[in-house]
This record gives structure tokens, C-alpha cells and sequence, in this order.
């Protein structure tokens, strides 16, 4: 099943992930239709801006204030377009991160928690997001680090979580026993179900350190997931008579190189975009089960997996140096299956782009809704608008000498951009080329194709000469 989020008019688009639902009545499925073709076609516009006509801007505020609009109800279709996907050969990578979506705790909002540090004074929910991209086959990966181009297939599960304030008073030991954020990571592995038991179908999770979690790895070891988990325990050993055999770290680190991988660092906050020289290493441990009430230190079942170090010997003066130690299921002690480990772990920023494409691009936390019920419907439509944000710069990475129809943009939004740019557009790239000069992109041979952020910029630059143009049209045809 292919799965298309971007090369398809916003209403049949509207129709494919949003139809099919069952709110409990015919209009509220069809307002959901409605919202999310309206969000599609003007991304980032505000809901008065988006529905300009009062009844369409009131109809909308009652259907996210519903109880029948809840995220999961909002999102069935196009979950279930999703996991039927995923049921199919190959291997399905689901990148998972939690974002904090957040509003000023000034606003009369209720059914809100505290986020943030405490004096940034904001109140929101946590947003549990795994994302679902088709990952390539094993001879199809590029011979370097670089993660390679994917197929968005789309949400996988979504989860909102919103925080209870702290009683004042409260010890430590009553606030840990009521605050288990951490289970968000293994409720998504039963939420998500068992893998299909056929073997040509392979799930792994990529997570970062916040999930290094014992009831997370078992769980993904019950549902037949794969994993490739970025550690932040310094977790015990055993050798194989179950006796102890040092620590997580010191044995990563004690291990040989088994080659070189080069690998294109994002830019962050403070550190620029660099070309790091990474060395991998890997070995098989067994991890030691942590102490859990009830059970003692050891006495859960251990946790049998191979430990990939990823590291940089010699990083530019001023740089820290990288290291990745990464948890993965199974045997994966060669070099290309470790490097297989750390491109698939480079790929878990799909989720913070997604996340960025969210409050930057759909600007979530502008949404002006009295509830915090009616804010998470809102932000479940907007979420699977926002992954049209991010696929067409992965299609223009994946098939950039497609013909330009298979750009996403329609007959005319490509007749425009044409005459705007002055350029030829015969191809996915050429159209990707143009539509990011229109957002800034300076389309020198080293920049490489636009990032998103500049392709939407483009995007709100190429919407309104369409739409002028077509109302000359309308006007030379009428008048």
C-alpha cells in the first residue's frame, strides 16, 4: 500500500486520511473533512483565517469541543491507512519523541497541566508522537553514514499527556509513585500490538536516551519489536552464567573499531552543521534487570542485546566529540549491520522535525480554544496536515528526477511557479528548486535541496499568486 500525504488535492487528501469515521453522527464526520481540507490547502493561517464564513468558523470550534472528537477517534482513518502499511514485507522504522505543546498559564484554559520550567509560567500537555517511514532494503543504503531518503507513511500512534500539579508538600517517593511520564514509551509498544508473525515484516522503534527503560525493552522484546535505543543507563552486566561482567559503557568503550563511517551533522542551537569522521564498534551484552519493588535487584529476566558504540576521535577544536551508544535488538556485530544501527538512529530526528513542522509550520500553540480536550482534537488533525510539511522535500530526496506532476503541486500552482521563478520545471527537483527560491533558498550547488521550513515559506509565497491568478481567470472569463 502506498501511502500518499502531499501529491494530492487537499480535499481528496481530506477524504483519503479523514473519511470513513464515526464520530456518531454524519455532520461531525464530514466537519472533520472539512477542517482538515481547509488546514491542508492554508497551513499555519489561524481557524478565523482558515474559515472566514462565521457558521464554518463556529461549526468548527463545536466539533473540536465534542467528546466524540478525541484524538484517537479523529485519527482512526488515517492510522488504520497507516498500519495496514505497515503489515506489509520490508522494514517499517518508527521514530519516537515526546514534545512539550504549551500555551501562556495566564489564558482561561481548562484541562491543562504544568510544562516547562516552573518559572516560564506555561501550562499544555505532552505530545507522544511515533512516526511510521518505510526504511530501505539493506542493499539499497548509502555506503556512508547519511541517513538515506524515506517513505512517510505517517502517524503510527499519538499519545497526550497531560501533567497533575504537584500537591504542595509532596515527598519525592508519593510524586515518583504518581508521575509515570516514562510509560508513555511502553504503552505506544501495546498500543502499536504485536508485530505480523511473518518474517519478511520488520518494526523498529528508534528512541533516544528517555527511553532507555527496562519495561520498554521487554515490552518491545514481547511484541516482536526491533529496537534501536540510544543508552543513558550505565546498566550492569552478566556473562553467560548469569555472574557480573563489568558495565554498559566501560565495555562499549573497550571495544574495538570495526571501520569508519562519515556522517553530515545537523546544525543546533550553539553548534553548526559539520562532516564528522565516526568509528563503529559493536558486542554482544546481556543487561542486568534494575531493582523493582517486589522483585529485588536481578531477580526480572535479563535483557540479551548487542551494545553500538558510534563515536568521533578526532572532533574540530571546539567541538564535543559525538558518541552514540545505542541498544539494539539481536546480533548485530558486523559493520554493516552496526552501521545499518547508526542510520537508523539518525533518522529519529524525523520526529523533531515533525514536532518543529507542528509549532513552527501548523503553529499548534497559537490555537485559541477553551479547552484542553478541544486544543488536543485540534492538534490531532493539525498533525497529520503537518506531515504533508515534511514528505515532499523526503520525495524530492527519494525520486528527484520524477516528472514534476509527481511534485505535489497541481497544474497551475506549477504554471505559476514557472512563470514567477522563469525556470523549466520537468522534474521533482526542479520543482522543489524553485519553490524553495521563492522561500529564500539561494539554489548554489552546495546548499543541497531546501529543508522544509524553506519550501514552506515558499509555499505561502506561491498560494496567493494562485490564488490571484485564478481570480483573473474567473474575471476575464465573467467580465
Amino acid at each position: 500500500m502506498v501511502i500518499s500525504n502531499y501529491d494530492l488535492d487537499p480535499q481528496r487528501w481530506a477524504e483519503i486520511h479523514f473519511g470513513e469515521l464515526d464520530l456518531g453522527d454524519l455532520r461531525r464526520n464530514q466537519r472533520v473533512i472539512n477542517i482538515a481540507q481547509a488546514t491542508a490547502a492554508k497551513p499555519g493561517a489561524s481557524l478565523p483565517q482558515t474559515f472566514p464564513r462565521w457558521y464554518d468558523l463556529k461549526a468548527s470550534y463545536n466539533l473540536f469541543a465534542h467528546p466524540e472528537a478525541s484524538p484517537d477517534e479523529v485519527q482512526a482513518t488515517h492510522r488504520e491507512l497507516v498500519l495496514e502499511a505497515m503489515k506489509e514485507p520490508g522494514t517499517v522504522l518508527l521514530p519516537e519523541d515526546t514534545s512539550e505543546i504549551a500555551w501562556d498559564a495566564r489564558l482561561p484554559i481548562t484541562g491543562l497541566g504544568p510544562v516547562g520550567a516552573s518559572k516560564d509560567k506555561q501550562i499544555g500537555f505532552l505530545l507522544h508522537t511515533t512516526l511510521a517511514v518505510s526504511w530501505p532494503a539493506p542493499d539499497q543504503l548509502p555506503a556512508g553514514g547519511r541517513r538515506p531518503p524515506v517513505k512517510l507513511l505517517g502517524i503510527a500512534d499519538q499519545q497526550y499527556y497531560v501533567r497533575q500539579p504537584q500537591p504542595e508538600g509532596e515527598t519525592r517517593k508519593a510524586r515518583l509513585s504518581r508521575e509515570r511520564e516514562s510509560e508513555l514509551w511502553e504503552q505506544t509498544t501495546y498500543r502499536l500490538g504485536d508485530k505480523p508473525a511473518a518474517e519478511a515484516v520488520r518494526w523498529v522503534r528508534v528512541t533516544d536516551r528517555g527511553s532507555d527503560i527496562y519495561e520498554y525493552l521487554r515490552s518491545c522484546a514481547e511484541c516482536g519489536h526491533s529496537y534501536v535505543v540510544r543508552a543513558a543507563q550505565d546498566r550492569a552486566l552478566l556473562d553467560e552464567a548469569g555472574r557480573p561482567a563489568g558495565t554498559l559503557f566501560e565495555t562499549a568503550r573497550a571495544q574495538p573499531s570495526l571501520g569508519a563511517i562519515e556522517l553530515e551533522l545537523r546544525g543546533r542551537e550553539g553548534q553548526g552543521a559539520r562532516t564528522a569522521q565516526l568509528q563503529l564498534s559493536a558486542v554482544q551484552v546481556c543487561l542486568r534487570a534494575p531493582y523493582r519493588p517486589g522483585y529485588g535487584v536481578g531477580q526480572l529476566p535479563p535483557i540479551h542485546c548487542t551494545v553500538v558504540r558510534v563515536w568521533e576521535e578526532n572532533p574540530p577544536a571546539g567541538e564535543e566529540a559525538l558518541e552514540w551508544i545505542l541498544l539494539c535488538d539481536g546480533e548485530r556485530t558486523s559493520f554493516e549491520l552496526a552501521r545499518e544501527c547508526a542510520q537508523q538512529y539518525n533518522a529519529r530526528w524525523l520526529c523533531e522535525e515533525f514536532h518543529k513542522a507542528l509549532k513552527t509550520g501548523l503553529k499548534v500553540e497559537a490555537l485559541q480554544l477553551e479547552t484542553g480536550a478541544a486544543l488536543m482534537s485540534a492538534t490531532a488533525v493539525k498533525s497529520v496536515v503537518a506531515l504533508r510539511l515534511l514528505d515532499l522535500r523526503e520525495h524530492a530526496r527519494q525520486e528527484p528526477e520524477a516528472p514534476a506532476a509527481q511534485s505535489g503541486l497541481n497544474e497551475v500552482e506549477l504554471e505559476v511557479l514557472k512563470a514567477k521563478t522563469g525556470r523549466e520545471l520537468n522534474t521533482v527537483r526542479e520543482v522543489v528548486l524553485a519553490l524553495g527560491h521563492l522561500g529564500g533558498h539561494l539554489n548554489r550547488k552546495r546548499d543541497g535541496l531546501p529543508g522544509w521550513i524553506t519550501l514552506w515559506r515558499g509555499w505561502l509565497q506561491l498560494q496567493p499568486l494562485v490564488e490571484g491568478f485564478l481570480l483573473a481567470h474567473k474575471r476575464k472569463k465573467f467580465g
